[in-house]
C-alpha cells in the first residue's frame, strides 16, 4: 500500500525505515528541529480555529453565530490566517504559541506557494489524520513540507 501512496503523493525520499521520525530528512530525534508530535500540531490548529471564530464574530457580530454562513466565513478567515503566515514565516499564530513551524523537506528558507495546497488539504481534515512514518499527513506530503519543533 505504501508504494501506491508514494506514487502519487511525493515528498518522502525512498529508502529504508528510519530510526526516528524525520531521520530521512536529516532531522534530530529530539529537541529543536525534530518532528513535531501530533498533539502539538492538533493544539496549534485548534488555536488557529478559535482565533478564526473570534475574528469572524468580531466582524460579523454575535448574531451571526447561528447563521447558515458563519462556518464558511470562519473557514475563510482560518484559510487567510494560515496561508499567509505559513507562506512567509512558516508559522501560524497557533504554531507560534505551541513552538512549532512548517519547513520544506529541502529546507529552503520559506514555504512559499506550497502553503496554499497544504492549507486547502488541511482544511479538508482527512488528509491531515492519515500520516506516514515521519508523522506527516497527506497535506504535508503533497506540499513537500514537514512540521518541526521551533523551541524546546
Amino acid at each position: 500500500m505504501a508504494g501506491f501512496l508514494d506514487s502519487w503523493t511525493p515528498g518522502s525520499p525512498p529508502g529504508a525505515e528510519s530510526a526516528h521520525p524525520g531521520e530521512r530528512f536529516g532531522l534530530p530525534a529530539v529537541g529543536v528541529g525534530s518532528v513535531a508530535g501530533f498533539g502539538r500540531r492538533l493544539a496549534g490548529v485548534t488555536v488557529d480555529w478559535l482565533l478564526s471564530y473570534v475574528l469572524t464574530l468580531a466582524v460579523l457580530g454575535l448574531d451571526a453565530l447561528g447563521g447558515p454562513t458563519v462556518g464558511w466565513w470562519v473557514w475563510l478567515v482560518w484559510f487567510v490566517i494560515t496561508v499567509i503566515p505559513t507562506a512567509l514565516f512558516g508559522m501560524t499564530p497557533g504554531m507560534v504559541a505551541l513552538g512549532i513551524r512548517v519547513a520544506r523537506v529541502d529546507m529552503a528558507a520559506t514555504v512559499g506557494f506550497r502553503a496554499v495546497l497544504r492549507t486547502v488539504l488541511l482544511g479538508v481534515v482527512i488528509p491531515a489524520v492519515i500520516r506516514d512514518g515521519d508523522g506527516r499527513g497527506w497535506h504535508d506530503r503533497a506540499s513537500q513540507t514537514i512540521v518541526i519543533r521551533s523551541r524546546a
